[in-house]
């Protein structure tokens, strides 16, 4: 099948970038969202690569205590999230983001599908309830690359919540 007959969505990619581990995870996730014949990756929504001004946080960290940037950027993600098809979101057990569960509770609000990201290592290990009940459906990342958004569906993740 070629790819003008696939219908491909715009996503919405949820992830920190803080830690080393954050950095990887995030790395992986970018490289499945491009080979996912599913996702429009171009008009796709990535934070990082919408920050205000073009300005990055990581690059700048004097952007912390502009309120301008600050206040842009937020809204200016909250724009990204409504205007996606749907809600991606790279999660680390042992490293939860605290921007991603305000970025999901907003999915969720707005009734956007959410689809959760797990490094395959970290598969099965406990999350917090309310990203836990945001949450759709629940992958490992070598999942991703195949999974099919034009049929969502609905999974437990099997494991135990804090």
């Amino acid at each position: 099948m070629s790819n003008e007959n696939i219908r491909q969505k715009t996503v919405y990619f949820a992830a920190g970038w803080f830690s080393p581990k954050q950095t990887a995870a995030y790395d992986q996730v970018m490289a499945a969202i491009k080979q996912n014949k599913t996702i429009d990756d171009k008009n796709s929504y990535v934070p990082l690569e919408h920050q205000y001004k073009g300005l990055r946080v990581d690059e700048h960290p004097e952007l912390l205590a502009d309120k301008e940037w600050q206040t842009a950027t937020f809204n200016g993600d909250c724009v990204g999230i409504k205007s996606s098809d749907l809600f991606l979101c790279t999660y680390l057990p042992d490293e939860e983001d605290i921007g991603c569960g305000v970025e999901l509770g907003l999915a969720k609000a707005l009734g956007k599908y959410i689809v959760i990201v797990i490094p395959d290592e970290d598969y099965g290990k406990p999350i917090n309830l309310m990203s836990w009940g945001a949450a759709d459906t629940v992958i490992k990342v070598s999942e991703l690359a195949d999974f099919d958004f034009n049929k969502p569906y609905y999974n437990f993740y099997e494991c135990e919540v804090y």
